[in-house]
């Protein structure tokens, strides 16, 4: 179904929403702005008083929200999730993978715990929970799939070996699963976040010096502010993008294209 207006081209309304690692950060962010388009909210975490306040948080403002919470690194765990959200009658129409980690560390030391912990939140965990929620969008012959990618995607730094490694390949199931279910009414494509300020990013953000780079090498001059990331995901999320797929849609503040 196309949308009659410019305002209905970007409405929500009558969809739900559920983004993966949404307890604070991008991702609790990203769950407010398409929350405030129009889209019932399922927020997840793993920390579930920190996953009640940020529900709490979202339902001041009036939001539809409720909580899931899960670790999407245990397929189990995801299974059971998504399936309690059926049969409570919550039908998934968007999903946001979202939940990510960064341990840092030259590749030559970084131990076996460090990389399987980033490929299996950043990379597995956005399958795990993909292929579970995709059944239902299968069936009815609709959904939307945003991955969050990283400028990582595209090029790599020192220490960052296993996040690049996993957000590249995030890159790749994006494809993949624009590819195998794009002709079945899914649409799955992915945004990928420059240098942003957030809770992670602290430690860069207070060093004067890559600091200086980041600001020096970005065009825009700054560090991006997640909001930033909000009308990109309401277009990935909206009918306005009925014919995008298996797009990586960096927002860097044209890093990328000066590195």
């Amino acid at each position: 179904m196309h949308a009659d207006t410019n305002a209905d081209l970007f409405s929500l309304a009558g969809r739900t929403a559920l983004v993966t690692g949404s307890s604070r950060g991008l991702g609790w962010t990203l769950a407010r702005g398409l929350g405030r388009a129009g889209a019932a909210l399922v927020v997840n975490g793993r920390n579930e008083p920190a996953l009640a306040e940020a529900v709490a948080a979202l339902a001041d403002e009036g939001l539809d929200v409720r909580a899931a919470a899960f670790d999407v690194t245990d397929s189990e765990a995801v299974d059971r999730a998504v399936g309690d959200l059926q049969r409570d009658g919550v039908t998934v129409d968007i999903l946001v993978n979202n939940a990510g980690i960064q341990r840092r560390g030259p590749l030559e030391d970084l131990s076996d715990a460090d990389w399987r912990a980033v490929l299996e939140t950043n990379l597995t965990g956005a399958f795990l929970v993909a292929r579970r929620v995709v059944r239902g969008m299968l069936e009815r012959g609709r959904g939307k799939i945003i991955n969050i990618c990283s400028l990582m995607s595209a090029v790599a730094r020192p220490t960052t070996g296993n996040y690049a490694a996993a957000k590249g390949g995030l890159a790749m199931l994006t494809r993949a699963m624009a590819v195998e279910w794009g002709g079945r009414g899914i649409r799955a494509n992915a945004i990928g976040p420059g240098y942003f300020a957030t809770e992670m990013t602290r430690p860069l953000v207070e060093d004067a010096d890559f600091d200086a780079w980041v600001r020096g090498r970005t065009p825009a001059g700054r560090w991006g502010d997640p909001k930033d990331l909000v009308g990109p995901a309401v277009f990935l999320a909206s009918p306005a993008s009925d014919f995008v797929n298996g797009h990586i849609l960096y927002v860097d503040g044209g890093i990328l294209a000066a590195l």
